[in-house]
């Protein structure tokens, strides 16, 4: 069972997807089971992949690609959408660093994490229509892999970044022990899990599938470091939320490429 519960932790903390096995939240199972974070986004993405091919014999692209933003933000608990919203209130505030802290904290929303949750949904609702639309087999592909590919840069922040607060602040005190060594084994289980993605897509030679997975991942780490560089300036490190609001930058610039790419 020790071997099982990181990964029963990733489903559960990063997804709603029902799992009918008891894990403990401790520190240890914590920090191990960030090298799963990638498969949790792969149940997200399989599961996202498999609405829009329901959807779009069902419906307009428009119309599914609204049900579809609706079901990912669903299957994430939107865990990752309040963390942009407390992160845009904190930062965006230009207020002191204990202060912006302590604004991200507060559970009442303000103007810019309202203004920062709403253009996520529109953006993302509006790249998947177009995602749909002129995608095909790719669309399908990039659903099941850019979940994968934004949660895979989430260990390389928790353990690339000091935390913000105070020990026994926030739930990502949990993570504190993630090691650089988390951080590498979460990316090789999303490049693994990509290349078999591409492999049973069979939508590209295997030096183009090589290209695209590496340009996908270049894209999520580097934005990935800028953004968490920017934020570890203004707050002297990173919280729980600035990592969801990294997840959710990540995806949304994903779909973009994709979308560019089409």
């Amino acid at each position: 069972m020790s071997a099982v519960e990181p990964l029963v932790v990733a489903l559960q903390f990063l997804t709603r997807i029902p799992v009918p096995v008891k894990a403990e939240f401790t520190e240890r199972n914590c920090r191990r089971s960030v090298v799963f974070y990638p498969a949790a986004g792969l149940a997200i993405g399989g599961l996202l992949a498999a609405a829009a091919w329901a959807l779009g014999r069902a419906l307009p692209p428009l119309p599914a690609a609204a049900l579809l933003t609706a079901l990912w933000i669903a299957l994430s608990g939107a865990l990752h959408l309040d963390g942009l919203m407390d992160t845009a209130d904190g930062l965006l505030s230009h207020r002191s660093r204990e202060r912006m802290l302590e604004i991200m904290k507060d559970s009442r929303v303000g103007a810019m994490g309202v203004a920062a949750g709403s253009l996520s949904v529109l953006l993302r609702a509006a790249l998947l229509s177009s995602l749909l639309e002129g995608g095909g087999a790719f669309a399908l592909t990039v659903l099941a892999l850019v979940p994968v590919w934004s949660r895979a840069f989430m260990p390389a922040a928790i353990a690339g970044w000091p935390y913000a607060r105070l020990p026994g602040e926030g739930l990502g005190g949990l993570f504190r022990g993630v090691k650089a060594r988390h951080a590498v084994c979460a990316f090789l289980a999303a490049a693994a899990i990509g290349a078999a993605v591409a492999a049973v897509a069979g939508l590209w030679s295997l030096r183009e599938a090589a290209v695209l997975l590496a340009a996908a991942a270049a894209f999520a780490y580097a934005a990935g470091a800028l953004l968490a560089s920017a934020a570890a300036r203004k707050l002297g490190g990173l919280t729980g939320d600035v990592y969801g609001a990294l997840n959710e930058c990540i995806e949304i610039g994903l779909l973009l490429l994709a979308v560019a790419y089409i």
